[in-house]
């Protein structure tokens, strides 16, 4: 059996041999792993071997991805889908992370290798990745050789020559794989000890990533501190972590990218703005003025598209026309917290449609123009706990501005003469 499959497993030849002979002892199992080892030392085929390298300081940096669902972390209670852009200096042994929400992009690592280089003050003269197969997916033959020439770009800009493993041979970037379950089980270790694994934000979690990293990094302090003195130095500036395109604000007051839908203010219909796409967020300009910052959205993997909605952007054409709550396509993406989606579906329940999406809108309006979005939600959450709707008029009164409350006022006018000592520079 040996001979005929050289690659079957010890396993599968002990199971053959019980089937074969059930007289057999199964406690032969581990004399036969002993034998059929022994056998393949002298008849078995030829290995692959690894060749160990030497390595300068200053020399090569590393980089990849790594997925991070095993450790379940949570933001205000929402699993957190996303995976960690890891780089490190061979020599030394830096490290830095970066949380990566989406998937393996050019933007994911261009941000990270970036942060990475600043945080160690220097360049290594050569960058290693992975094929960026990932990065590649899905993408016809001329975006692929756009992504090169801008990772090649990047390369230059920081002076390193950029260089790949071959697809599918895992051991030639073993200098951070091997590294990759390490920081993982650091981080494990920290969540275990931090007694939570939910965190308020997303800013929360990545300080959280970097003290994890930073601790690793006290313990090669001197060896970093030797190879930091042998990188090359940094350029002036960083170049560009980010793709950039054109979108068409439509008349629903928002635009598609990406498969992913984004409102904005109404005031930007018919514009035509400049997006700078970011792994996290996305930056819109109109000319050379930035307007605002959105949180990126994903597309779903069963093609579905995704929906960045923010409800101030709409409601004051919402409340023209509150029944366009009742089949608007983003719907449950237009309210800000559960406890609004969840008083929605009682007022359907319990109230005629027109009057229910009235009340509806008139509570996100009244969270959008009184600024208490986050009190009127503990409200609404108090109403479905007790199976009750909320009670409007008491909510007006709540949250309608107390003129006993607005400040008095008194602007006292000075004589003109008073600005002559401007002029003078007499005291007055």
């Amino acid at each position: 059996m040996l001979q005929a499959a050289p690659g079957v497993r010890v396993v599968a030849i002990f199971e053959e041999m019980l089937r074969r002979h059930p007289d057999l002892d199964a406690g032969i199992r581990r004399t036969l792993e002993r034998r059929i080892r022994a056998w393949r030392a002298i008849h078995g085929p030829e290995q692959e071997v690894i060749f160990r390298q030497v390595h300068e300081p200053g020399r090569l940096g590393l980089s990849d991805f790594t997925e991070m669902k095993d450790e379940e972390v949570t933001v205000a209670g929402v699993p957190l889908d996303h995976r960690l852009y890891h780089f490190r200096l061979m020599w030394s042994g830096f490290e830095h992370a970066h949380v990566i929400l989406g998937g393996e992009s050019y933007v994911a690592l261009a941000e990270g290798l970036q942060n990475a280089l600043w945080a160690v003050g220097g360049a290594p003269t050569e960058h290693r990745s992975d094929s960026l197969s990932a990065a590649f997916r899905n993408l016809d033959a001329d975006a692929r050789q756009d992504l090169t020439l801008r990772y090649d770009a990047l390369c230059e800009h920081y002076g390193m020559t950029p260089t790949r493993n071959n697809r599918g041979v895992a051991h030639e970037n073993g200098g951070i794989e091997s590294p990759h379950g390490h920081l993982k089980a650091a981080i494990k270790d920290a969540l275990l000890m931090r007694g939570s694994r939910d965190f308020d934000d997303l800013a929360s979690y990545r300080h959280f990533i970097d003290e994890v990293v930073s601790r690793k990094n006290r313990r090669n302090g001197p060896r970093i501190d030797a190879e930091r003195a042998v990188l090359q130095p940094l350029p002036g500036a960083r170049t560009s972590d980010y793709e950039e395109t054109i979108v068409t604000v439509t008349s629903s007051s928002s635009f598609t990218l990406r498969k992913v839908f984004y409102t904005v203010p109404s005031r930007l219909i018919g514009h035509r703005l400049r997006v700078r796409l970011y792994d996290d967020r996305l930056d819109l300009f109109i000319g050379g003025t930035h307007l605002m910052t959105l949180q990126r959205g994903r597309s779903f993997n069963n093609g579905a598209h995704g929906h960045v909605v923010d409800y101030r952007h709409v409601i004051h054409s919402l409340r023209r026309k509150p029944m366009a709550l009742l089949k608007l396509v983003y719907r449950d993406q237009l309210f800000p917290r559960e406890p609004y989606r969840q008083i929605f579906d009682r007022l359907i329940a319990a109230l005629p449609e027109r009057i229910a999406c009235r009340h509806m809108v008139e509570l996100l309006a009244m969270a959008h123009e009184r600024a208490c979005e986050a009190e009127l939600a503990d409200l609404l959450a108090a109403d479905v706990a007790a199976d009750r709707l909320p009670d409007m008029d008491a909510l007006r009164t709540r949250f309608a501005p107390d003129p006993a409350a607005l400040p008095d006022v008194v602007v006292e006018l000075v004589p003109l003469t008073t600005y002559d000592v401007l002029l003078t520079g007499e005291a007055a």
